[in-house]
């Protein structure tokens, strides 16, 4: 079976080096062998194994009929979008480890493979490494999942576990992880929560089967957090983290992405460095947890050759995915419950006759206090956080 990959960058060499060193057993699983046929790249690669692979018009990968499956790895909605619109309408089965192309055009893509029979996959697109998609749409069909709540991005959780264990701050962090090729040049889309945005739209998609604009996620990154935050999160006894949440509320879900401060007994308490995991809770399930490389070459490139493998298992027969172009109207997220942890230039007196009953928390600071809320809606948080004035920061609790 002839395949091609779309995109020879970190992911795409991935796939092709696993297709290679792993191709006996592959072809064990799919019934017959995946062999590399093309390798669509704006660069030659001269003098490297897959030269002879490379094409620099994806037109020719999607006008030879050879071709049964094609990856796509480039990154980014175009040209992505028009390059895998094209195999799916010449019949061509397609797998993404695109994650803006898939929160953006999914319900479209799906739609587009379903009426030629073939099949849009896109497991690699949330968790990297991690299978969650394939669960949530195959062994969890019974459930009404309640709640997904995950740590899905391994920079920011990369850099809040430096900045806990060593008191570091964000901007000698950041350096950090970038000389160790964690984060980007350009960080911006990790830190500030966009690239996590979008995976837990994602994921809201698929469970409720319409369309979820991340858009509508009210986001918040990790560029605010301090040093002196995490003195405070250690005083608590607990830890931050960035998650993406999504919850049933109201017939609908809210969802959100922000840092949350969690204590040891939160099931995502202990999961540091680069690892990511996604909590779910289903109606019938109850709690479960996928946990494991949540970025990185391989990983990444696993869940996608995953994909292929599931694709020759089913080359005549369209997989069905529920996730209609109808879009879903996020429950109100200023409605949700939450506990708030705050650091003020206000006196405690003050604070207490705006906050009602709090939990105060001290580091040696002689201008400000931190103190902890009682459960409120978040429309109440704000009104009450603009009534005191000076506030500093605002980290939620996770329940």
């Amino acid at each position: 079976m002839k395949v091609a990959i779309m995109g020879y960058g970190t992911i795409g060499s991935g796939v092709a080096e696993i297709l290679e060193v792993n191709k006996e057993v592959i072809a064990k699983r799919c019934g017959e062998a995946l062999e590399l046929k093309y390798v669509l790249d704006l660069r030659d690669f001269e003098g490297e194994p897959i030269a002879d692979k490379i094409v620099h018009d994806y037109q020719t990968i999607a006008q030879d009929p050879e071709v049964a499956i094609v990856v796509e790895t480039m990154g980014g909605v175009e040209p992505a979008y028009t390059f895998v619109k094209a195999m799916l309408e010449q019949g061509k089965h397609v797998t993404t480890s695109n994650k803006a192309l898939v929160a953006d055009k999914g319900a479209e893509l799906i739609e587009i493979a379903r009426n030629h029979k073939v099949n849009f996959l896109f497991e690699a697109s949330v968790g990297g490494g991690i299978p969650i998609i394939r669960p949530l749409l195959s062994c969890l069909t019974g459930d009404v999942i309640e709640e997904i709540t995950g740590i899905v991005n391994g920079t920011t959780n990369y850099m809040m576990t430096k900045m806990t264990q060593e008191g570091l701050e964000f901007d000698d962090v950041l350096k950090d992880a970038q000389a160790k090729g964690y984060a980007e040049k350009d960080p911006t889309a990790d830190i500030e929560g966009h690239d996590a945005c979008r995976k837990i739209a994602i994921l809201t998609s698929l469970v409720c089967g319409r369309q979820v604009d991340y858009q509508d996620i009210p986001t918040e990154g990790i560029s605010h957090i301090s040093a002196t935050d995490i003195k405070y999160a250690k005083k608590l006894g607990r830890v931050i983290k960035l998650l993406a949440t999504s919850k049933e509320q109201d017939g609908s879900y809210v969802a959100r992405v922000a840092p949350y401060l969690l204590s040891s007994e939160h099931p995502l308490y202990n999961v540091n460095d680069v690892f990511n995991a996604i909590f779910v809770h289903g109606n019938m399930l109850g709690d479960g947890m996928f946990y494991g490389s949540g970025a990185g070459k391989l990983p990444t490139a696993s869940a996608v050759v995953g994909d292929m493998v599931a694709i020759a298992k089913h080359i005549d027969k369209n997989i069905y995915l529920e996730w209609e172009k109808e879009k879903l109207v996020l429950a109100d997220a200023d409605q949700q419950i939450n506990q708030f942890f705050v650091r003020s230039g206000a006196s405690e007196s003050e604070i207490e006759n705006i906050f009602g009953n709090v939990t105060f928390v001290e580091i040696g600071l002689d201008d400000e206090i931190g103190f902890v809320t009682e459960p409120m809606r978040e429309c109440d948080y704000h009104t009450k956080a603009e009534a005191i004035g000076n506030v500093r920061q605002m980290i939620r609790l996770g329940q």
